[in-house]
């Protein structure tokens, strides 16, 4: 949980070094949302970060279209915020969990929920994992060095939407262990991860109002979710089979280079399981029409003046991409919305 102080003075973000303020050198060398976002931000004086915090509820005021109060568990006790903007920034599950449990006698299906559209049209796309085995080794580290959308409108033989490839980050028989039968000896995966070429497909999942977060009768969040789309990620996998049977010839070789260590094609295909939520995304989806959406194009709420919701959740349909970079220029865009608001 962030709390930003309006009224505190600012002063330009510091890259902590060897060289500023004492603190040892850091390496900083992941692009990740702690490098780039959180530690810059925590460097403004106004800036505050509330760790052991969990967001139970948002209680808004009878009279008015308003959340005027954050009730949170921390470190065990209860406490209570409020702001003048509140902006939701959970994850796509968790945010739809939070404005459900915020019901109220105004709100009686959730905060934002007029339309019935929150926690409704969940997606995380279609995804699957598919190593091929070839008999020359793989020595590469970082893979994720190439993807395919030749796909991703169709092909003249299958004229619908199939999804992107991808590399997927290198396997090895840690990994492999993960999925393999318990009398596999280690050896062998060690062996295999090291000839393997390992791909992510992703297709796009279709928002479908049944595929929904809910809550039981504990608060305990309920994800349903039935895949669809399926027949397009079946053709994406054919299409990938299909290339790397193409393949030009080995050296060593020749074209049996990529039909595996056991002389035949070898295709280890897993489907990313329920809980692999990674890019969960639709449940809370923005639109014009506050009938049929939680949001305004700013990522308001319909319903209330000073709620946004800026995560994945605002997505109306998932494409067939991480959805991540998307997440972070609509945070941009929502963040620009918001300076000329509060000015």
């Amino acid at each position: 949980m962030i709390q930003i102080d309006e009224k505190a003075p600012n002063r330009s973000p510091c890259i902590r070094c060897a060289t500023c303020d004492g603190y040892p050198c850091l390496v900083r060398a992941k692009s990740d949302a702690q490098v780039l976002a959180v530690d810059p931000a925590l460097e403004f004086p106004n800036v505050s970060l509330l760790t052991n915090a969990f967001v139970e509820r948002l209680e808004t005021v009878p009279s008015a279209s308003v959340v005027s109060t954050l009730i949170v568990r921390r470190n065990g006790q209860r406490e209570e915020y409020s702001a003048d903007v509140v902006v939701v920034s959970a994850g796509a599950i968790n945010s739809a969990a939070l404005l459900l449990r915020s019901a109220n006698e105004r709100h009686p299906h959730g905060l934002a929920n007029r339309s019935g559209v929150v926690g409704r049209h969940y997606m995380g796309h279609v995804n699957s994992v598919l190593m091929a085995v070839s008999k020359c080794p793989n020595p590469t580290i970082f893979q994720k060095t190439l993807s395919v959308n030749d796909f991703y409108f169709g092909t003249e033989d299958f004229p619908y939407p199939m999804g992107h490839i991808s590399f997927v980050g290198k396997l090895d028989g840690v990994t492999l262990s993960a999925g393999a039968p318990a009398i596999a000896p280690g050896f062998t995966l060690d062996l295999m991860g090291r000839h393997s070429l390992d791909f992510w497909l992703t297709s796009e999942d279709l928002p479908d109002p049944e595929n929904r977060v809910t809550l039981d009768g504990q608060g305990n969040i309920v994800l349903s979710y039935r895949p669809n789309n399926e027949e397009g990620h079946r053709q994406l996998i054919a299409r990938l089979k299909g290339l790397m049977n193409e393949q030009r010839a080995c050296a060593v070789h020749g074209h049996e280079c990529h039909q595996g260590l056991f002389a035949r094609n070898l295709y280890l295909k897993e489907r990313i399981p329920l809980a692999g939520v990674a890019h969960q995304n639709g449940t809370i989806r923005f639109g014009n029409d506050p009938t049929t959406s939680a949001l305004d194009r700013n990522c308001k709420a319909h319903d209330l003046d000073n709620l946004y919701v800026v995560d994945a959740s605002f997505f109306p349909s998932s494409g067939a991409v991480n959805p991540a970079l998307t997440i972070m220029a609509n945070a941009l865009r929502v963040g620009d919305h918001l300076l000329e608001r509060l000015s």
